[in-house]
């Protein structure tokens, strides 16, 4: 076992004992964030770093581990409280922080489990492989919900290869999730070029911007960024609904994977006073839509938020590419006014949240001409055929090498079809009902081959991911009809 997983290990085992006391794996991942961020601080100001503290003395790590009992557990939540009242980084880490272990000796007990580790004497790829290693279990506990904010990660480094960012980038993510996108692509631009003194500077804290909408989520974003060495003292995350205005920034890549469902994270008391989370239609005069289907609002916003050449790569579940109405017309002028020029049909199984048939669709800006910049666009099928499961089969790296060396990022101009990889020119599209991008040639062998069916766990996942997705069709009919009639 390598020293990483050692401590994810020990950590870890310690979250069972937690769990006796009611602490989930995501309350239990928040806690060891606010206690690795004040051991890593209080480090900083010992040899060989010896810097100012950034925590004030009344509230750093010392002031901890001197403690125990009630006292302890006072003292905790006072730093928890005071600390969310600061900017930048440390007020994303610790805003509305709350202790969620109640027992004073248990905590005493974690406390001394992170005092155990010298963490700034740990390899950067160490510590952020330790945090990842603890986002993953929190994300494979189906019942917290957290899966939704992690992307498998041999997907996001295959999007990333293939979008092939390079220094001096800026890079966006409108909905970071726990920072996914931004730790492949710093890795990427670090093993992949020579950088100099500043373009490292510059990578660390010039290049990366995102938005999360859900304060936990974005904790453990800035803090798992924090532990691969990117940000400074402001932090990169922005705690906010991205969706809500143009930010004005423009970015050279926008990498991401919005949220699926519909309902907003933004809770709205109506006129009767009850609290309605009900999907929102955003009123903005840059979309060409307006709809309240998060997923077209999220593409129309990336959209926007692109420099003219700039590229994007955006996961979006199958209605993005048929749904009429607002989906049409996100599509239509998608087509007309970027290069649309690659579209990956992912398998099922492959995402925490049941039910998700998702593609990526590629697509550069380009200035304003009366001709559509989409010439072709190209489809790679990694569905048909394909069974993925989250524990017995998971998705590797392995499996997304045929389309990245299929996609060709080198020259993407220079692109020869295969049996999973087909051209559709701009005109056969455009006469297609609703102008749909749910295009398939494959032949389903399991619909013909009963001998050899897939395992039942793999059919039974798909049949509900069948179910819920014709299930969210019909939530996104009832909304258009309800938007009709207002």
């Amino acid at each position: 076992m390598t020293e990483s997983a050692t401590i994810v290990q020990r950590l870890w085992n310690y979250c069972n004992v937690l769990r006796d006391d009611g602490v989930s794996y995501g309350d239990y991942v928040e806690q060891l964030t606010y206690l690795l961020f004040l051991k890593m601080a209080d480090e900083q100001t010992k040899a060989p770093f010896r810097n100012l503290s950034i925590i004030p003395e009344a509230y750093a790590w010392p002031a901890l581990t001197s403690r125990d009992g009630v006292e302890l557990e006072i003292h905790y939540r006072e730093t928890l409280i005071e600390l969310g009242k600061s900017t930048g980084m440390l007020g994303v880490i610790f805003r509305k922080a709350q202790n969620r272990i109640q027992d004073p000796a248990k905590l005493k007990r974690l406390i001394a489990l992170i005092d155990e580790e010298t963490w700034m004497g740990l390899d950067i790829d160490i510590k952020g492989e330790i945090y990842e290693g603890l986002l993953q279990k929190n994300a494979e506990d189906t019942k917290s919900g957290a899966g939704q904010y992690f992307t498998p990660r041999p997907l996001i480094r295959a999007m990333v290869e293939v979008m092939h960012p390079q220094p001096g980038m800026t890079i966006c993510d409108p909905a970071c999730g726990t920072g996914g996108f931004f730790l492949a692509a710093h890795d990427f631009i670090a093993g992949n070029y020579p950088l100099d003194k500043e373009q490292k500077r510059a990578l660390r804290c010039d290049t990366f911007k995102g938005w999360e909408i859900v304060d936990n989520t974005a904790r453990l974003c800035v803090m798992n960024l924090y532990l691969h060495g990117i940000g400074s003292d402001e932090s990169p995350v922005e705690v906010n609904d991205s969706l809500i205005s143009d930010p004005g920034q423009r970015f050279d890549l926008v990498l991401t994977n919005p949220p699926f469902g519909k309902k907003s994270s933004v809770t709205i008391v109506n006129g009767e006073g009850k609290a309605d989370k009900s999907a929102l239609s955003y009123e903005r005069n840059d979309f060409w839509a307006t709809t309240s289907n998060k997923q077209l609002n999220f593409v129309q916003h990336i959209a926007t938020m692109l420099k003219i050449n700039g590229g994007a790569a955006v996961v979006v579940p199958d209605n993005v590419l048929f749904e009429g109405g607002a989906g049409e017309t996100v599509r239509r002028r998608l087509l007309q006014g970027f290069d649309v020029h690659t579209l990956l049909r992912l398998p099922t199984g492959i995402f925490y949240a049941q039910g998700v048939k998702a593609n990526v669709i590629f697509f550069e800006k380009k200035p304003g001409r009366e001709q559509a910049w989409t010439d072709k666009v190209w489809i790679y099928d990694l569905r048909t055929n394909l069974h993925f499961t989250l524990k017995t089969n998971p998705m590797q790296e392995v499996d997304l090498k045929d389309f990245i060396h299929c996609y060709n990022p080198k020259n993407r101009h220079q692109r020869e079809e295969t049996e999973r990889f087909k051209a559709f020119s701009y005109d056969e599209i455009m006469q297609r009902d609703k102008v749909s991008l749910d295009i398939f040639w494959l032949k389903d062998e399991s619909l013909e081959d009963t001998e050899n069916l897939p395992d039942p766990d793999v059919l039974a996942q798909e049949i509900v991911g069948n179910l819920e997705a014709a299930l969210l069709q019909f939530e996104l009919i009832v909304d258009e009809l309800g938007d009709k009639e207002q």
